[in-house]
């Protein structure tokens, strides 16, 4: 055997052991939704003697915030890729100075702290009457999806040949045409790519949830399951059954769209 061959085994043995790791708490999420009831620290390791109620238990009282925030993130992506995608198109074929003054505003957007701009729309949240709605927050996680979605659609645009929107505009297209016809569709890797991140950017947002919304008509899952452990400390199997159901989209379209996300986020790196 020899040395490379000992360094492989070694390296393959520790990437499983920091895989197993890094997955346990996802599996004791799992195996402690299946129990019967009570604590999670009396479960044992296997769910020898599964149950479901716990899942029946989450989908009756937590179903409708389930919905609430696939209708919220669903919502975000149409109105996130809808302005973005424009946006790149625009920053990567104009030529000037005020392009990288326009993308250095997008990096800085991306650094304020999410509390400041989740107080900053309260406030004009309260004027507008957008507090306690769909709307509202889907607006509110637009700001941390578009300024993503720009950079992740523009990387990727930089790299289109100028000559294919040239030719359709010689062929009687116009600006608009053209960017539907040619430049989306050769972008389809990258939208996918800037829409499931904005997805996931919504689905797993808590902040803008308990800052814009002070009633119980409006509650996506994720704050859903933060009021939930007031209630269901002795009776976790709800509260993680809840958390199983709320992965499961994202673990879907990841899934779904990781052949996609892998073109799409290396695709403006080759020119």
């Amino acid at each position: 055997m020899t040395d490379s061959t000992v360094r492989r085994a070694i390296f393959s043995v520790l990437g499983v052991l920091i895989l197993v790791v890094m997955l346990f708490p996802v599996y004791w999420m799992v195996n402690a939704s299946l129990q019967p009831s009570g604590n999670t620290l009396t479960a044992g390791l296997l769910p020898l003697d599964p149950s479901f109620a716990g899942y029946r238990r989450a989908l009756s009282e937590q179903g409708g915030h389930l919905v609430t925030s696939l209708i919220i993130a669903s919502g975000t992506v149409v109105l996130s890729l809808a302005i973005a995608t424009p946006c790149a198109y625009a920053l990567s074929q104009f030529r000037s100075r005020w392009v990288s003054i326009g993308l250095l505003a997008i990096l800085i957007s991306q650094m304020i702290p999410g509390i400041v701009i989740a107080n900053a729309l309260y406030q004009a949240y309260e004027k507008l009457g957008l507090l306690n709605s769909i709307p509202g927050l889907i607006v509110a996680n637009c700001s941390s999806g578009i300024p993503f979605a720009i950079l992740i659609l523009r990387s990727f645009m930089l790299s289109l040949p100028p000559s294919l929107v040239e030719a359709a505009r010689v062929d009687g297209a116009g600006l608009v045409r053209a960017f539907v016809a040619i430049v989306l569709p050769i972008s389809k890797n990258s939208l996918i790519t800037a829409g499931l991140f904005s997805f996931l950017f919504s689905w797993s947002d808590f902040l803008f949830a308990l800052t814009l919304t002070t009633k119980n008509g409006v509650r996506p899952v994720t704050l859903g399951i933060y009021q939930y452990l007031g209630t269901q400390v002795q009776n976790w199997n709800a509260v993680m059954a809840t958390a199983v159901l709320s992965a499961i989209p994202a673990v879907v379209l990841l899934v779904a769209a990781q052949k996609y996300i892998a073109a799409g986020a290396v695709g403006g790196a080759v020119k």
